[in-house]
């Protein structure tokens, strides 16, 4: 099962073996304790619950705490389930580390996006806008809404002001640049959502960018 949790660090830049600028973000992959496994038999599917980053033991409820202390295992923060195959050989306490990427070129990357707070339609949704001059009264507002008699409501799903952000975001198909086995940390091409030291969740993925959790 090539799949972890991780936290991101930040962004930077590094060169390629063409002297070429690549844009990445480095991310803290792991390493992840086996907690909890799942099989067809007793559960209809195959799965592992996963724990990454220790955490307090009176931070943690009884019954999340008792999940750690029957099997002997330090009190983690963060809990995934990831669905696979491959698993038989896995038990409860194993670590998974950042190795099950090595063979791996491109990820796909869930992660909660940056909070904007309350933002108007121009920003949230791109619109244009009105013109700034010639006597427009119309600049940022969002426009029509609507019709008048009939249907006499503003549809669902319109698009209008509202809270921006903070949503659960999937990036696909990042390129894999660089893995630093020693300090846990993949390079990834591009941008991951969410603010630094954010938790996010890494998947293996093929060129489409479908997650691969075998």
């Amino acid at each position: 099962m090539k799949a972890l949790i991780g936290k991101k660090i930040g962004m930077t830049q590094i060169f390629d073996q063409d002297g070429m600028i690549v844009p990445v973000t480095v991310i803290e992959a792991g390493p992840c304790t086996v907690v909890e496994k799942k099989n067809k038999q007793s559960d209809g599917y195959d799965a592992l619950q996963l724990g990454y980053g220790e955490a307090k033991s009176f931070r943690l409820n009884k019954p999340v705490l008792g999940k750690f202390t029957k099997n002997n295992l330090t009190p983690l923060k963060v809990l995934k389930e990831f669905r696979g195959a491959e698993i038989d050989e896995i038990k409860i306490g194993d670590t998974i580390d950042i190795s099950v990427f090595n063979d791996v070129k491109s990820v796909s990357i869930t992660g909660i996006s940056k909070g904007k707070g309350y933002q108007g339609v121009v920003k949230r949704w791109g619109f244009g806008g009105g013109k700034d001059t010639h006597g427009s009264m119309f600049h940022r507002a969002p426009g029509s809404i609507g019709q008048s008699s009939y249907p006499s409501k503003v549809f669902k799903g319109l698009r209008m002001p509202g809270h921006m952000g903070m949503a659960r975001n999937t990036v696909l198909n990042l390129k894999l640049v660089k893995i630093d086995g020693e300090q846990n940390l993949m390079y990834v091409k591009g941008a991951v959502p969410g603010a630094n030291n954010n938790i996010i969740y890494i998947y293996a993925a093929d060129k489409s960018g479908r997650k691969l959790n075998k």
